[in-house]
């Protein structure tokens, strides 16, 4: 979550739907007198559980990037070593993905998301107590890999139970719920932090994830359609495989890593560089920066539009754009112009994102499931390696040197668009002489 937002619906999306021989297939639901819907028993009460379940993700999963100043301060750390708070879980949640989304299909999604929460909350307790920085990062590794088992498994229980006419719907709320635990985590951070330090601040997410988590134990209806599948490394080793040599889908597995590496580095480090001067805000205002959040709301869902309008690639390229200039404009001394180019960097990343999201779900005609999941490894490898290397470009050459990472990431964006283009150009062209050879 990579950051939480409604862009993420479109990978979510594309896990619910056939996966691999690896195990048994999560198809969506057929129509049936007990499956859940709008106005049915269990379906409010599932609705509110994956929403609970949600916020208590992104809550817990970016929990400690507003309070980066902070923990540099009470460690004496650099903001490269800080940073390194975040990247551990975004990282260790990207390595196990994959491997837990193969495990829900063997002990059921239920139960792996049940599990998978209790460790995380556990995890999110001890956190505040972490007597050094490196106990701090050991335990948001822990933490990270124990959320993995969250995400597929709640897509596949969703596309299991639900009719298929209220899927979208009941995703959508899933995703809601991690958009406004990744935002409002940070909000609560912040303000807390400001009145009663950090540790109190990792408390109250931890207590506010206890809360979310007891919603969803109680709440959540038991599956009724799930088919244990035996697990099969050597069908899952082919399938990863076979998106993996797939050309177009390593080009949009890059392009949310590279997406992401911006967007982990600039809010990684945009704390550290509204805590001085010339700006001295205080912890809570920072924190509540990351209500720019909202925008990808609007920017992501946008995104099918644009993709209408401009076609994939079009889209691409405005979305870099549009997130090229709000790098640039970070650039002003004026708190006005650095919000600015907040909005414009967050909307072009959700549109980015969304677009590469829902193509790689287009593009794998099989094996969607384990596509989706890659897709995710990538994408939060790409939150780890922009939170960490942003911090230490920031460290080296100030906020210009996270910038200019950005930079460097959104033209890998264009030169991976560029030369999809051109490929599909010259596809185009072979194709035009075959055709037109009579029969």
């Amino acid at each position: 979550m990579p950051p939480a937002s409604t862009g993420a619906s479109t990978v979510v999306l594309g896990a619910s739907a056939p996966s691999s021989a690896a195990a048994s297939p999560a198809t969506p639901a057929p129509s049936g007198p007990d499956r859940l819907e709008p106005g049915r028993p269990g379906y409010r009460r599932m609705s509110f559980a994956l929403f609970a379940a949600g916020v208590a993700t992104f809550a817990l999963l970016y929990s400690t990037q507003a309070l980066l100043p902070a923990v540099s301060a009470s460690f004496g750390a650099t903001a490269g070593q800080a940073s390194w708070t975040v990247s551990a879980a975004t990282g260790a949640l990207a390595l196990c993905v994959l491997p837990l989304s193969a495990l829900s299909e063997r002990f059921g999604r239920r139960q792996m998301m049940t599990a998978s929460l209790t460790v995380a909350v556990l995890v999110g307790l001890l956190v505040p107590f972490a007597p050094s920085l490196g106990w701090l990062i050991a335990l948001r590794a822990v933490q990270g890999a124990a959320l993995a088992g969250l995400p597929a498994s709640a897509m596949a229980y969703l596309a299991e139970e639900v009719r298929p006419k209220a899927l979208v719907a009941a995703i959508g709320l899933f995703v809601a719920g991690n958009s406004i635990g990744g935002m409002s985590g940070r909000i609560l951070t912040g303000w807390v932090a400001q009145l009663w330090g950090w540790r109190a601040a990792l408390g109250a997410v931890g207590l506010l994830a206890v809360v979310c988590a007891a919603v969803f134990h109680f709440m959540i209806p038991k599956a009724r359609h799930f088919t244990p599948g035996s697990l099969n490394p050597r069908a899952l080793a082919k399938t990863v495989t076979g998106h993996l040599s797939d050309p177009l889908l390593r080009r949009l597995y890059a392009i949310g890593a590279l997406f992401m590496t911006v967007f982990g580095a600039v809010y990684t480090v945009i704390g550290y560089r509204l805590v001085e001067a010339p700006f001295s805000l205080p912890q809570g205002i920072v924190g509540s920066i990351f209500l720019v959040y909202l925008v990808g709301t609007v920017s992501s869902a946008a995104a099918g539009r644009l993709v209408a309008r401009l076609g994939r690639r079009g889209a691409l390229y405005l979305a870099v754009s549009t997130t090229a200039a709000g790098l640039l404009l970070s650039l002003a001394d004026r708190l006005a112009a650095v919000l600015l180019g907040l909005v414009l960097i967050t909307a072009g990343f959700f549109a980015g994102h969304a677009v590469a999201s829902s193509s790689v779900s287009r593009t794998a005609t099989t094996g969607r499931a384990q596509a989706s999941a890659l897709y995710q490894s990538a994408y939060y490898l790409g939150s780890s390696a922009g939170g960490t290397l942003g911090a230490v470009a920031f460290h080296a050459g100030g906020w210009a040197g996270t910038v200019t990472l950005g930079l460097l990431a959104v033209l890998g964006v264009v030169s991976i668009t560029l030369y999809g283009t051109r490929a599909a150009r010259t596809e185009r062209l072979r194709a035009r002489p075959a055709a037109a050879v009579p029969n």
